[in-house]
């Protein structure tokens, strides 16, 4: 049934498949179930009659820093994830271990974090590891003196760092944070160097080595890795903006691993490849500029969420893939995703209509739906959008635009009525997805303003306790969707292709792609 009506939907010319560009207590903390210090040798490899190496599609060039403190874009996040590594980082299961770090300590006030930086770490540079070069990362992204760097709020909880000897540094925090810790996968960078934006150095199990802007990010395996090597010798980003050329990449063998495709993509792939499934961890949604009218009225904004119809957008765009959302939360989160606001709207026309009335919009309204071109998700869903509004009476015109475009001058500029896009989570905590909302927050692109959702948040990270925290943050979430801050749709399901004869790829709760793992089975 689901597939019946994609064809039917792309016969009515919905849906277009060519448009164009998406503690308590002191602990000794050590890794457990992830990487571990490994041998000086890179990982076997299977006997092959072909390059140990791969090319990866990806939708988007980087950011034009290849700062890993200046980064804004989520793509850029997602390849450097393979270059840069923090005092800790995730894994799969959605756990933090030591990376950079050894292994850390808590004071028993929770106020003093002791961490050993790893014996003979290096960075890709040669030069070792030093408690001299955390120091400076944490303190360069607490208070930015440096264009371009930003700054990262949590790190404000930081009263001094201090580099103990060459291989302990100590933090004090000015009051307990629960969620501290997940705030150290910020990149260590190497002190005295100064060619990051161009040429970076870090510490993952993969080293850059070149950029042509956009068309390719070259990367090589670091055989100096700490921990298990990557098994590919070299990977090649190729960046492929044009809906149509992502398939033909794929098709043709120019391309062995792309991921986030529609479903629709992959029916048209063929028997070269295999699906790996999981979730983009994503927060997609049709995001409303509160500073435009009719969107400053929240009566309007119900009207929207009553109107549209998530789970035809599902089985219409996605073949019925993905997991409905009903707030600024998606569900690998866990205890901070709260499913009883995933149906706090119905679609409902009559009400939308009552609510629009209500308004002063009883014969609807004309709006700008501005989409990233080269994400074919989230053109498929505005389409669809578009249709479904005119239901209700307002009539919605789809704004393709370059990612460029999109990200200066809709997310930094502001100047957009609605756009249909995904949020992502740069670290592994609540407050990482919900901050961008409060009123003085500078990424809070939708300019929602909102003093009781401000006082939710400060209640929730001003929280020494964890329960009590994660009620915060829900209350928090509730506030966003009772007030309609936005359309609230799904958390899509992330497809990835792999060319057959690979294997490997690991799905996180964060937005990356981890490569370490990829291999060639024969």
């Amino acid at each position: 049934m689901k597939r019946k009506l994609l064809e039917v939907l792309l016969l009515l010319g919905l849906l277009s498949a060519v448009l164009c560009g998406c503690g308590g207590g002191s602990a000794d903390k050590t890794p457990e179930g992830g990487q571990t210090s490994g041998s000086s040798e890179p990982a076997a490899q299977p006997a092959a009659d072909h390059p140990n190496e791969i090319t990866v599609g990806i939708a988007q060039d980087l950011d034009e820093s290849l700062d890993p403190h200046k980064a804004v874009a989520a793509g850029t996040k997602e390849v450097m994830f393979n270059v840069f590594e923090g005092l800790m980082k995730p894994t799969p299961e959605g756990d933090l271990i030591p990376a950079v770090a050894e292994k850390y300590e808590v004071s028993n006030d929770q106020l003093v974090y002791t961490f050993t930086i790893r014996d003979g770490i290096k960075f890709h540079n040669g030069q070792p590891v030093t408690a001299g070069d955390v120091v400076n990362s944490i303190t360069r992204c607490i208070e930015p003196s440096e264009a371009g760097v930003l700054a990262v709020e949590p790190l404000s909880a930081v009263e001094k760092v201090t580099g103990m000897d060459e291989r302990t540094v100590q933090i004090r925090l000015k009051e307990p944070n629960t969620e501290f810790l997940a705030y150290l996968t910020l990149a260590i960078l190497p002190a005295e160097y100064d060619g990051q934006d161009t040429a970076p150095v870090g510490t993952g199990p993969f080293k850059f080595v070149s950029r042509a802007a956009q068309d390719n990010i070259v990367l090589e395996r670091f055989d100096d890795y700490w921990g298990e090597k990557a098994y590919l010798d070299k990977v090649t980003y190729k960046i492929i903006e044009n809906a149509d050329s992502i398939l033909m990449s794929l098709q043709s063998g120019a391309v062995d691993l792309f991921a986030h495709l529609t479903s629709t993509q992959v029916a048209q792939l063929g028997d070269d490849f295999n699906i790996e499934e999981g979730t983009m961890n994503l927060v997609q949604a049709m995001y409303l500029n509160h500073a435009e009218k009719p969107f400053d009225d929240v009566r309007v904004r119900q009207a929207l969420c009553c109107a549209i119809d998530r789970q035809q957008i599902l089985d219409l765009a996605f073949d019925g893939y993905g997991s409905l959302i009903g707030s600024s939360m998606y569900p690998a989160f866990g205890k901070y995703f709260d499913d009883s606001l995933t149906n706090y709207y119905t679609h409902d026309v009559e009400k939308a209509k009552a609510l629009l009335a209500d308004a002063g919009y009883p014969d609807g309204f004309s709006m700008t739906i501005t989409v990233p071109s080269n994400y074919q998700p989230h053109i498929d869903t505005a389409q669809v959008i578009v249709e479904q509004l005119k239901e209700v009476g307002i009539t919605a015109e789809i704004l393709p635009v370059t990612w460029e475009s999109w990200l200066n001058d809709t997310y930094v500029g502001r100047q957009f009525q609605a756009t249909v896009v995904g949020v992502d989570a740069s670290t592994m905590t609540a407050r990482a997805l919900l901050e961008r909302f409060t009123s003085t927050a500078g990424n809070n692109f939708i300019n929602y303003n909102n003093a009781e959702y401000d006082a939710f948040f400060q209640e929730a990270v001003s929280a020494a306790d964890d329960a009590a925290q994660t009620a915060a943050y829900k209350k928090a979430e509730a506030n966003l969707t009772e007030n309609a801050a936005n359309v609230y749709i799904q958390d899509l399901a992330d497809l990835v292709a792999v060319r057959k004869g690979l294997e490997g790829v690991r799905f996180y709760p964060i937005y990356v792609l981890d490569l370490a793992g990829i291999r060639y089975t024969a």
